[in-house]
């Protein structure tokens, strides 16, 4: 007797305009900003958290790095649960924990624990943030799809653009434990909405989701080991960055063992049967010549945002609101012409826009060094802003889509999700990292003729990464075959990070 055969998997057919699209994109949002409004508001907050707490610099760094640290380190295993148990179970566990984690934070004590906290909130970010863009692709039709991730990612950038408003409004009024409070309301709308109003899926309904876990199979497991020591490896060379001043041997302990946690997460991922990062991906040149790019942009993006809202505050002597309002001007241009500069690259190539973005922004950040005491935001802040924000619309939405074109198109989201974490990592080092190559101590930010001196060496050494990225750009990305069609790929509302896409695709 002949086996029946396999039905085809139904095409997810809720429209935009449905009640149920609307509760749909309304929960996915509100999901992901959350995360958004914590990784663009904390470091504003910074000097009054380290005034109240009493924390030193390295306290300071740790409460950006260790939130980053478990999302970069986890986020691609948080896409890959979302598809085997249920993208809106494990979204809303996200949301969940996110917000329990948010008022830990509120709450805590200490510096130690405070760190603790945000860490914890990073593993909730890396359950929700692939989520939030899963459930879209797994339940709006096909011919709705694209104009959903478009809002969904026009209103993260409209996140993005009140965050930093938004947290120096906090930190001035009601007080810093409020940017993190703010979250619990949030996800008490969130949750119960994604629970009775969005449908649920997992992997197994989708082939895109199967395609994209490589080779057109079912995704089989879970790369725990793989993950563990991805995030182990960045822990410890984190650790040894930022602790590096203090002279003690654990550092170098520290580094070694990060170091050696390197190699043995590349040695499980070439040997795992179902590695979280198959490292075959990388045979295409341009996708590998598209993330070092990313490395170097990002490393740049992530050492300017953590230390300009110190130097707004701590030496040109801006209260936290203003502070925030001051960099709203590279939001608001990514907002208002990305778009643009995506189709723009489609007409002329990436080469071109990824060559001379990196450049422009490495331009603003060396006139970022005449902000000092006593500068004028017209004369001083705003030039610099708007050249930096000029190449990040330059450069972000076409980096975007060449990380999605350079690849098969059902390992789009895979490459997108690999992108994302090089990202974020690159992030995390430069905040480690730049502080001791400029030479900042400890008690640095409490004294504004000691930072603005630090401030000074490290931009230049962020400008040049970013010259760095720009010459990698021009030997090596070429212009991609015509085939990536998907409209997504051309969407970009985010600033600091790219598109959340999932490892694991529905």
């Amino acid at each position: 007797m002949a086996a029946p055969a396999q039905e085809k998997p139904a095409e997810p057919g809720v429209r935009i305009s449905s009640p149920a699209g609307k509760w749909i994109l309304l929960t996915t949002v509100l999901g992901s900003s959350m995360a958004m409004l914590d990784s663009t508001v904390v470091n504003v907050a910074l000097p009054r958290i380290g005034r109240d707490l009493d924390a030193d610099l390295a306290a300071l760094q740790w409460t950006v790095n260790a939130y980053m640290l478990t999302l970069a380190g986890l986020i691609l295993l948080g896409g890959s649960l979302g598809d085997r148990f249920g993208r809106r179970k494990v979204f809303v566990i996200g949301v969940v924990w996110f917000a329990a984690a948010s008022l830990l934070c509120g709450l805590a004590p200490s510096g130690g624990v405070l760190i603790a906290a945000r860490a914890l909130q990073g593993i909730g970010g890396a359950l929700l943030t692939p989520g939030s863009l899963a459930l879209i692709q797994a339940s709006f039709h096909p011919d709705d799809r694209a104009r959903a991730v478009g809002l969904w990612s026009g209103f993260g950038g409209v996140g993005a653009a009140v965050g930093p408003f938004l947290g120096g409004w906090l930190v001035d009024g009601p007080g810093w434990r409020w940017v993190f409070l703010l979250n619990i309301p949030v996800a008490l709308l969130c949750a119960p909405i994604a629970l009775r109003h969005v449908p649920e899926s997992a992997g197994s309904t989708s082939r895109a989701s199967e395609a994209a876990a490589g080779g057109g199979h079912p995704h089989r497991g879970f790369d725990v080991l793989g993950a563990v020591l991805g995030a182990l490896s960045l822990a410890l060379v984190t650790y040894a960055l930022i602790e590096a001043r203090g002279g003690s041997p654990l550092v170098w302990v520290a580094a070694v063992a990060g170091v050696a946690a390197g190699v043995a997460f590349v040695y499980v991922e070439r040997r795992s049967p179902d590695p979280m990062m198959p490292l075959d991906i990388f045979a295409s040149r341009q996708f590998t010549a598209v993330n070092l790019v990313t490395l170097c942009v990002y490393a740049a993006f992530g050492g300017f945002f953590f230390l300009a809202a110190l130097q707004l505050q701590v030496v040109a002597g801006y209260s936290a609101l203003g502070a925030g309002t001051a960099l709203l001007p590279t939001t608001v241009l990514m907002l208002l012409f990305s778009a643009r500069s995506g189709e723009l690259a489609q007409r002329i190539g990436p080469r071109i826009p990824l060559t001379v973005g990196p450049l422009l922004c490495a331009t603003g950040m060396l006139l970022m060094l005449r902000v000092g005491e006593g500068a004028s935001y017209v004369a001083d802040v705003l030039p610099a802003l708007v050249v930096m924000g000029l190449g990040m619309v330059t450069l972000v939405a076409p980096l975007t889509a060449t990380v999605l074109a350079s690849v098969d198109t059902g390992r789009a989201g895979l490459a997108s999700g690999i992108n994302n974490a090089a990202a974020r990592s690159a992030g995390l080092i430069a905040v480690a990292a730049l502080p001791l190559l400029a030479g900042m101590g400890a008690e640095a930010y409490r004294s504004a003729d000691a930072f603005d001196a630090a401030f000074r060496r490290a931009m230049p050494l962020c400008a040049g990464v970013l010259v760095l990225g720009a010459v990698v750009a021009f030997a090596t990305v070429r212009r991609p075959a015509p085939d990536c069609r998907r409209p997504e790929c051309r969407t970009h509302g985010w600033v600091t990070v790219p598109p959340l896409e999932p490892s694991r695709r529905g």
